[in-house]
């Protein structure tokens, strides 16, 4: 008997793996397609999709100019948003790429500036002083001036004034008087390259440059900009890989000995820095089930069979160190009872699928229940984020940030007569407001939810925010 196949689902290891045989154009479509059949879904995945895309658009699509490339990767990104708005982690990526391209261009120029300025060294004005000239005139000459409104008048009086030159030599007097300059004689006896004729040396000795040296320096400095920027989108997967690492580092300095620790839903992050506390910590967990939409992966974390996501993409099958086997106490309750016990919680830690920019956050659905009890009973609320889910967008309308799963999970679909008079929902993400949240943990440090303005200013551009709305860039 033949063995049964097992079922084929692109995942974020299969689209990768396509990218290196797959053209850029097929490689986007791909992309999109599997954005809008949540094939590739979560916050993490989707980041690292989005920006193994956009290092392979940088590296293999044709530009001659910075412009050309940021209009490509807008076009790119404006595609991806629209096949799955409620990704934000998509968006911020996008973001950050053009703002790095957007970078290198200004240190291009500025190095471009300083080499050429470094060539000629400074700029030295030199006049050429001819040969006093004599000239009869008239002890006095009525001299006509225009005035710059366009009006006329003269003036009587002696012209001791000599004769003018050609406009790059200065004014020259007999019997040795001073030499006397304008402005724009300055300006115009300036070494610059653009007033020397074509074919003649400059005043510095340097020939204008051949049109094929321009066109081969063109090309050398657009590879030295295409090597930066996929090594910067490089930077961002690596940060992609370490960020769960990096936040668990701080995992010492908020949990303490014989503390009670409420947190729901199976979430790497926070399963990696209750770990990293173990480390030295001795405490209790509770973990509500967060169900209906997770509470399956939330049972197996429980008993330890939570898989690593990076051996996922390394095709092993590998499981992260179980709580209990780290000497943690472990409770799992119900949603239900969340209430009942917050009185005995010391500290809740939440994880998060998205973060805006006024500091309220899209978390799995429980997450607003859990911050609202703990605010009645002065619980301090943690929230676990990474950087790259840190978003500039400030929605109207935070019910379009609420994605909906199957309501036959809740209420199933054979019983039809139930089915036909009421209506369910089922929210897979709960919007918390930043006045429930105290303190948020990323890979970059611990922050208040009002400082976050100021980690989305240092991360993303101005002029980038809206890449995806064109109509509201000015």
């Amino acid at each position: 008997m033949t063995p049964t196949q097992k079922g084929y689902a692109p995942n974020l290891t299969v689209f990768k793996k396509s990218l290196k045989a797959a053209s850029v154009e097929t490689s986007i479509e791909n992309l999109i397609s599997l954005l809008k059949r949540r094939q590739i879904k979560n916050s993490r995945p989707c980041a690292m999709a989005t920006a193994e895309l956009l290092r392979i658009v940088v590296a293999r699509d044709r530009w001659t100019d910075l412009g050309k490339l940021i209009a490509h990767i807008q076009d790119v990104g404006r595609r991806l948003v629209e096949a799955q708005p409620r990704e934000l982690a998509v968006g911020n990526i996008v973001r950050r790429v053009l703002g790095m391209i957007r970078d290198e261009g200004n240190e291009d120029r500025k190095n471009e500036g300083s080499d050429s300025g470094s060539a000629t060294g400074s700029p030295q004005l030199e006049f050429s002083i001819p040969a006093p000239t004599t000239t009869k005139r008239p002890p006095s000459s009525s001299l006509r001036f225009a005035s710059t409104d366009g009006v006329h008048f003269t003036e009587d009086r002696p012209t001791t004034r000599p004769p003018l030159m050609t406009s790059h030599t200065s004014y020259a007097v007999a019997n040795n008087v001073p030499v006397q300059q304008s402005m724009f004689n300055l300006l115009s006896a300036t070494g610059s390259p653009n007033l020397t004729p074509s074919g003649a040396n400059s005043p510095h000795g340097d020939s204008t440059p051949h049109p094929f040296a321009l066109s081969e320096k063109m090309i050398n400095s657009t590879k030295d900009l295409r090597a930066e920027v996929v090594n910067g989108i490089e930077e961002i997967l690596d940060e992609l890989e370490q960020v769960d690492d990096q936040i668990a580092a701080y995992a010492l300095e908020h949990i303490h000995s014989n503390e009670v620790i409420l947190t729901h839903s199976s979430s790497v992050t926070v399963y990696k820095f209750l770990l990293k506390a173990a480390d030295k910590r001795k405490f209790t967990v509770i973990i509500a089930e967060s169900y209906p939409n997770d509470h399956e992966e939330t049972h197996l974390a429980v008993m330890g069979k939570m898989k690593d996501p990076e051996s996922e993409e390394e095709d092993k099958e590998t499981y992260l160190k179980s709580l209990q086997a780290a000497g943690i106490t472990v409770i799992l309750v119900t949603d239900a009872s969340i209430f009942a016990i917050m009185s005995r919680v010391n500290k809740v830690i939440l994880a998060t699928h998205a973060v805006i920019a006024n500091g309220g956050l899209v978390a799995a659905a429980g997450a607003r229940i859990i911050a609202r009890a703990a605010k009645a009973h002065r619980t301090p609320v943690i929230v676990l984020s990474g950087v790259y889910k840190l978003s500039p967008e400030h929605p109207f309308e935070f019910e379009s940030l609420i994605e909906y799963g199957d309501p036959g999970s809740i209420v199933g679909y054979e019983d039809g007569t139930l089915v036909e008079k009421m209506e369910v929902d089922n929210p897979l993400y709960d919007y918390v407001p930043p006045d429930l949240v105290d303190l948020y943990i990323t890979n970059l440090g611990s922050h208040a939810p009002s400082y976050l303005y100021r980690i989305v200013a240092d991360h993303y551009k101005p002029e980038d925010v809206n890449f995806n709305n064109p109509e509201l860039l000015f």
